[in-house]
């Protein structure tokens, strides 16, 4: 719902004194059969009535079984949707096989895709809810028509305010000006389940939106859904799918049930608020519970315009990082995310509202997704085929090995640019191409997670053309798999640092780099902020590496450091012996005492040394030089360690000026520094017993 007003709206004022008298008989129920005035949707769809009080009363939570029942005993009815649905159908899909008996399928596209949006808004409710859910669904329809779907959104003729004024007061139990001094005259919105009023609370004199509900739209929806059902059934069969469409159908009925009864819209609501309100510059507005039923919700107003009508590229940065606190920290978020449900309030925050479909985004799925992430960016499709598995989007039973080369296939050159440069639309497109193809599934709670943020990105776009809301996102993802004590991610982690015991330190630097990007809540700035210096950067991984949250990592750094310690032992030794035979005249060629393994980890402790020191610039320039690191280069083991030992005095140099840093760190924190060497000269000692161990019996 979309309660947006202007200033200078007209408001319809009751006086003071009331001067209306209480009905003693309730307003009678307009039926479209009765002539009566009705809206223009009603009279399109000619099935507007009414269910018993008690069929209505067991249809407050989504049976088909029940619904079944009901309809039944309804046969005319019934029969009357059937015939319409069916020929309004049957007319698009017999145009469409014209169109490919003339070979004009591809010339009438975008003219069949248009048709089918208009179809869909006609035919009613049900059907626009089901068309927004599978327009994000790739596995379920061809990628040519999503575009068009994605178009679809509730802009329905509204109802009648009698009716509307009626509904209210029975909800209620109150006469319209004992609840309200003002309210107006019209809806401000209208939508396929409802429609807002704006209004001032009598008692308090606050104002509110008041969201009505569309008369007739339950038995609508469940006479709908009844249909669908049957439809999902004959289609899944001819079309072969892997998904159960009725299940998916299943699914979507339930969150529309859930949507129809205000009160559950009412928790969801508040649940919100109390989880994401306190954000900086997020504002989630109250409800107001004492005047919330089943058909009636009363919330805060909230002023502003939709976010896509203004350009504000930080309130999209907003947005994400309350996404990132949606789907990954907490696990509830919203999940109808549409441009109409998102605002920006005069005073500049960002408002959600419409909290009707709401969905959870359980604890395993949470960590599946932030192992996918890591995978794409990583370009390792293997593990990523096995993420489809543990997410629901492939059965344990399919082919890896065809999986793991279509995917490659999809994301290489999207992940080529690196993670800054992934567009989120690009590759939604790109996987359901793929996904359609070879029928893959996905689970309803997914594709309302890829909706979310790609309609952030869509937004963004509006503002700037480069924007990449993953770009954004991986910040934060990173982040938390650094810091998470989660055991799988824990684990996601060690499989992705080392290979074959060897450390990979270019994947720690990347995620070290992109954590530091994260805006915290109390970091969200309105204006980007320029790459930080080297104290800068040294201090944040200091105070990341000494906490609590990051001593996964500072073990990892620690095991790391003492190899490279170690191996900076021996290369000295060797450099040492190397001066020693060149001065001592018949001497043979020195021998080295490193092996290939100890070059590997005076490498890798170099570059952590030039990470803490944040010289990348130098640590790239002092490589191209002398080639170091380069798997192609010919030079010996001795030069590789000879450029690397003649590089160190500048490093250390760099190091003992960072150092300065500490007396700025907390009290807590220089404990947990002071008490480093000593861990770290443990596992020395540790090293090198076991190295003399093994040369002496080996």
């Amino acid at each position: 719902m979309v309660p947006l007003l202007l200033p200078s709206s007209p408001i319809h004022s009751f006086p003071a004194t009331p001067k209306l008298s209480f009905r003693s008989k309730p307003r009678p129920i307009i039926r479209a059969a009765a002539g009566l005035e009705v809206d223009s949707f009603t009279k399109k769809s000619g099935y507007l009535f009414q269910l018993s009080a008690f069929e209505a009363e067991s249809l407050l939570d989504y049976s088909p079984s029940r619904i079944a029942a009901i309809y039944r005993r309804k046969p005319l009815i019934l029969l009357r949707r059937l015939i319409q649905v069916g020929t309004t159908f049957g007319k698009w899909f017999g145009v469409r096989y014209i169109d490919n008996l003339m070979e004009r399928s591809d010339q009438m596209f975008k003219v069949r895709a248009a048709e089918l949006r208009k179809i869909l808004v006609e035919l009613g409710p049900a059907y626009i809810k089901i068309a927004q859910a599978v327009s994000s669904r790739p596995d379920l329809i061809p990628p040519s028509y999503l575009d068009e779907l994605s178009l679809l959104q509730d802009r329905i003729t509204p109802f009648s305010t009698e009716v509307a004024l009626d509904t209210i007061e029975k909800e209620l139990g109150l006469r319209i000006d004992e609840l309200f001094s003002e309210i107006s005259p019209e809806p401000v919105a209208a939508a396929s389940l409802g429609q807002v009023y704006q209004a001032r609370l009598r008692r308090s004199g606050q104002v509110v939106a008041v969201k009505v509900q569309r008369p007739g739209v339950q038995a609508a929806i469940s006479l709908d859904i009844l249909i669908l059902r049957f439809l999902a059934g004959v289609v899944k069969k001819a079309g072969k799918f892997n998904t159960d469409l009725q299940a998916v159908i299943d699914e979507w009925a339930s969150s529309l049930f859930r949507e129809m009864d205000y009160r559950k819209e009412a928790d969801n609501g508040l649940k919100f608020r109390r989880l994401y309100g306190g954000l900086k510059d997020v504002f989630v507005p109250n409800i107001n519970m004492e005047h919330t039923t089943r058909r009636v919700l009363v919330m805060e107003w909230v002023e502003g315009q939709k976010l896509s009508e203004v350009k504000d590229l930080y309130l999209v940065e907003v947005g994400v990082y309350c996404s990132f606190n949606q789907l990954l920290e907490n696990g509830f978020y919203h999940a109808d995310p549409h441009p109409g449900n998102l605002f920006r309030t005069f005073d500049g925050k960002l408002a959600y509202i419409d909290f009707g479909m709401m969905g959870e985004f359980k604890q395993e799925f949470r960590e599946g997704f932030i192992e996918a992430c890591l995978h794409l960016v990583n370009r390792d499709f293997d593990a990523l085929s096995k993420d489809f598995v543990t997410l629901g989007l492939l059965p344990p039973t399919a082919e890896k090995e065809a999986v793991t080369k279509a995917l490659t296939g999809v994301f290489q050159d999207a992940v080529a640019k690196g993670v800054r440069n992934i567009s989120f639309g690009d590759l939604l497109g790109n996987l359901g191409t793929t996904m359609y193809k070879f029928k893959f599934q996905i689970p309803s709670y997914f594709s309302l997670v890829i909706r979310s943020l790609a309609v952030l990105e869509g937004i963004a776009i509006s503002s700037d053309p480069n924007y990449k809301v993953l770009g954004s996102t991986y910040p934060w993802i990173a982040k938390k798999v650094l810091t998470d004590s989660s055991p799988q991610l824990k684990s996601s982690l060690q499989a992705l640092l080392y290979k074959d015991g060897a450390f990979r330190i270019d994947r720690l630097e990347s995620l070290l780099t992109e954590s530091l990007r994260a805006r915290t809540e109390k970091a969200l700035v309105k204006i980007q902020r320029e790459e930080a210096n080297s104290r800068v950067v040294f201090k944040e991984i200091l105070y990341f590496t000494l906490t609590e949250k990051g001593s996964f990592v500072r073990e990892i750094l620690i095991e790391e450091f003492a190899k490279g310690l170690d191996a900076l032992g021996l290369a000295t030794l060797d450099s040492l012996t190397s001066v020693a035979t060149t001065r001592i005249p018949f001497t043979g060629s020195s021998v080295s005492f490193m092996s290939k393994e100890d070059i590997i980890n005076l490498r890798t402790f170099h570059r952590l040394m030039f990470l803490l020191a944040g010289l990348e610039s130098n640590k790239k320039s002092f490589e191209e030089v002398n080639g170091v690191g380069n798997p192609n280069n010919n030079q010996s083991a001795y030069l590789e360690e000879s450029s690397l030992l003649s590089y160190q005095p500048a490093l250390v140099s760099e190091i003992l000026a960072m150092l300065s840093i500490i007396p700025e760190l907390p009290p807590e924190l220089q404990q947990q520094l002071l008490r480093l060497p000593a861990d770290l000269a443990r596992r020395l000692i540790s090293r090198a017993s076991a190295r003399t161990i093994q040369r002496i019996f080996l």
